[in-house]
């Protein structure tokens, strides 16, 4: 084990860092970024935003997307709002509270630096979406409006009814677009990367899968930005879109790049319950809300009476219980914990037991039926679609399902992995929400990623090289990349087993949630790790994948990316065993207190777990960056 020191965090007092470094890093003039180009994969909130900011700045990107349209990417399915430290409603809030509300959500597991660096970009960004049109909901004197969110006790969460990250994704789509017809991006849809390529132990272009025709392409560039999102479809069911996978950044991992936390994954406490062995995912409802929405379950266990019968007094609203001054809005993994444990002492509601009951009759009867449509409309509308229930009639059923991953591959203050010259913004990277996001920070972070912090790092990394040239593709390194991803589907073809790759993905998540979900044990963490051994052995012999790799093959895609889980989710065990506490969403059953609560033991985990590929993926070798808080005393994480 060794300790990571070099994380490029300017000194000076933590308000003055973010300034400080970019009153010195170094610049690349306007007429010498031409010469440059940038790859940049992913085009969602993230990824579309870094695009087009660079190629604004003048550097040629080349930016890739799997989907068949950049502006399909996940980031249109965050419903509720983004956040801000604007103080519209002038109570209270400002960049420190935003700050400390956000490491203290991460139960002090973040890098101060970063953190800081979130809070005070948030007012930025909210006035740059605003000027790209972004309809944000307004106060009748024309003020912008917010709302709460989880782990908050101030209203900094600007909204577009419940489309926020489709009308962020909007305004970077139309600013890629832009660039695009200025000649400055080249759009490169269904296309998938499929490896990293490496030269004197830099990040210098990608190998890529042309979905649509089969060819593997090479593409070179002075520097790569990996803007992937998350793994929480490592569980199967999940929030996430069906083709949100995690082999970009593993495949950047296996190439050198330190993987982080990759045990911090958030289970979200406000989607709609499975309903069936049928489904493929779960619909996220949207925090926000929690701000009208009281969550209760029945007092009696395996309650049969419909909701409307069961009378207040036989109503438990556990949250309002026992966490008073946060109530309904307590973060999401404490929330979710809490719902969980009314499930399985029996007190869980609709055919499969496994619900609880968000109910809006109160806010209705206050507040009137056209405010909480205002609000929220669209929401009940896609309940109503989904459940054929009328939910300003009846409470809504909601149930914790994977969501978020809080883990990725490590960065430093420049955003940039263990690699030089690869970047790593949003969800892909593991850097400003420690153990757990808050509701509404996910948005916020891609974007401050790619509009503020990116365009200053990634040309300081470039003012600094001494080799400005884009390597030519029939460099040594791009062929044995492409052979090693020729080789592997090669392998997948050629296995003619009887099990296809969602089978295995299904028996894979399945032993995550159980295991490395909500709550993790010792002996669980140790019996998965050994069934994830076993489970991979079986894919290997016998996976089946129809077709072949010169055509359209979503098969041979699949099998890729669930090979890809299989590795990955062995680490994710292994982290969550190496870290004997609780904190955030990461839940160790033999490390909490008395009344069921995380205990966090700081003595011996202030750290960030930084994983190195070994080639051998049962023995990776773990490197620790120490938490060092300079501003801010770790305290007991309380929401009582």
């Amino acid at each position: 084990m060794t300790k990571i020191t070099d994380t490029k965090v300017p000194a000076g007092p933590l308000a003055e860092k973010w300034s400080n470094y970019k009153a010195t890093a170094k610049l690349v003039s306007p007429n010498n970024r031409k010469k440059f180009e940038v790859i940049v994969v992913g085009t969602g909130l993230a990824g579309a935003s870094a695009a087009a900011s660079l190629a604004e700045m003048g550097y040629n990107v080349k930016s890739f997307c799997f989907q068949d349209s950049a502006r399909r990417a996940h980031s249109v399915a965050a419903q509720g709002g983004v956040n801000a430290a604007k103080n519209y409603r002038n109570d209270g809030d400002n960049v420190y509270r935003m700050f400390y509300d956000t490491i203290k959500g991460g139960d002090f597991r973040s890098r101060e630096a970063n953190t800081y660096r979130l809070a005070e970009c948030s007012a930025s960004l909210i006035d740059q979406a605003v000027a790209q049109g972004v309809p944000f909901g307004r106060e009748y004197g024309g003020y912008l409006r917010n709302r709460s969110f989880g782990g908050v006790q101030v209203s900094r969460t600007f909204y577009a009814r419940g489309q926020t990250g489709q009308q962020l994704l909007l305004g970077s789509y139309q600013a890629l677009l832009r660039q695009q017809k200025k000649g400055k991006v080249k759009l490169y849809t269904r296309h998938e990367m499929l490896d990293l390529v490496l030269i004197d132990g830099k990040a210098r272009g990608i190998i890529a899968r042309n979905l649509d025709t089969g060819e593997i392409e090479r593409y070179a560039a002075n520097t790569v930005v990996l803007a992937t999102g998350g793994f929480g479809k490592i569980y199967y069911l999940s929030t996430l879109a069906m083709g949100c996978n995690a082999s970009a950044i593993w495949r950047a991992h296996k190439k050198g790049a330190y993987m982080a936390n990759p045990s911090w994954t958030q289970i979200h406490p406000t989607c709609l319950p499975q309903s069936g062995e049928y489904q493929s995912k779960l619909t996220l409802m949207s925090e926000s809300l929690r701000n009208d929405g009281r969550i209760w379950v029945p007092e009696a266990k395996s309650e049969t009476r419909p909701p409307g019968e069961i009378p207040e007094e036989e109503r438990d609203y556990y949250l309002e219980r026992k966490y008073p001054s946060f109530g309904n809005l307590a973060p999401r993994d404490i929330a979710s914990r809490a719902a969980k444990e009314q499930i399985d002492l029996g007190k869980g509601i609709g055919p499969l037991k496994n619900a609880v009951y968000l109910d809006f009759s109160k806010a209705i009867e206050e507040n009137g039926k056209d405010i909480i449509a205002e609000r929220y409309g669209n929401l009940f509308t896609m309940y109503r679609k989904i459940t054929g229930i009328d939910a300003y009639k009846e409470p809504m059923k909601i149930s914790p399902a994977a969501h978020f991953s809080m883990g990725g591959l490590w960065v430093d203050y420049e955003l940039m992995t263990s690699i030089p010259g690869l970047f790593a913004i949003g969800e892909a990277n593991f850097s400003d929400h420690g153990a757990n996001r808050l509701g509404a920070n996910s948005l916020l972070q891609a974007c401050v990623d790619g509009y503020f912090v990116l365009p200053y790092t990634l040309q300081n990394y470039i003012g600094n090289e001494t080799d400005r040239s884009t390597p030519p593709i029939d460099h040594p390194a791009f062929a044995e990349a492409e052979d090693k991803v020729n080789r592997q589907m090669e392998r997948f073809l050629s296995c003619k087993g009887k099990r296809t790759a969602e089978d295995f993905h299904k028996i894979l998540g399945r032993e995550l949630y159980d295991k490395c979900g909500l709550l993790r044990t010792k002996k669980g963490l140790e019996e998965a790790i050994q069934n994830i051994r076993r489970i991979r052995k079986e894919f290997e012999e016998d996976l089946m994948v129809p077709g072949d790799a010169k055509e359209v093959n979503s098969e041979l895609e699949k099998a890729g990316r669930v090979a890809d889980y299989m590795e990955l989710a062995e680490l994710m065990c292994i982290d969550a065993l190496e870290r004997e506490e609780s904190c955030g969403a990461h839940f160790r059953a033999e490390h909490q207190t008395g009344e069921g609560e995380a205990r966090r033991d700081d003595e011996n985990f202030s750290y960030s777990a930084a994983w190195e590929w070994t080639g051998n993926i049962s023995a990776p070798n773990l490197k620790k960056e120490p938490l060092i808080f300079e501003t801010v005393t770790p305290t007991i994480r309380s929401y009582k």
